[in-house]
């Protein structure tokens, strides 16, 4: 059977999270592994505030994880990762073939616009990113 190469987009509770990204990332990376698929990147993306409650939160972590596995292997990814409680919402997408280097070397990259972002915000305001109210107050040029 072939190997696929597939994207996961997380949403994380960050008062579980509690900052000590580490832990989460083991985790994750042991959820995968364990499941006979190999990470290939894994880091955070951004933290916001969420549009809308997601279970009683209005921050998350959003945490990006590029795995390589067979087909039938990711049922049992996400079914495993629907019982960790630290993960809010998740969504498990399948790469094009053409694009897999493209978006690998994107993803490692340091210059991803996102983690760049989040840094950023994170070393000003002494947390993490503060989403898009942030952005469009910025843009209208109005300081928070």
């Amino acid at each position: 059977m072939p190997v696929n190469v597939y994207e996961c987009m997380f949403i994380l509770d960050t008062a579980k999270v509690a900052g000590d990204v580490a832990a989460i990332d083991k985790q994750l990376r042991g959820t995968i592994e364990k499941n006979g698929a190999e990470v290939l990147v894994s880091r955070p993306w951004d933290e916001r505030r969420l549009a809308y409650g997601v279970k009683n939160q209005k921050k998350g972590l959003y945490y990006m994880t590029y795995f390589s596995s067979e087909g039938k292997n990711v049922v049992n990814i996400e079914h495993d990762f629907a019982l960790n409680e630290s993960i809010l919402r998740m969504m498990v997408l399948k790469i094009d073939p053409k694009l897999v280097d493209t978006m690998l070397t994107l993803a490692k990259g340091e210059h991803a616009t996102a983690l760049h972002n989040y840094q950023e915000d994170a070393s000003e305001d002494g947390i993490g990113g503060g989403g898009r109210d942030d952005m469009d107050d910025r843009r209208r040029g109005r300081d928070r």
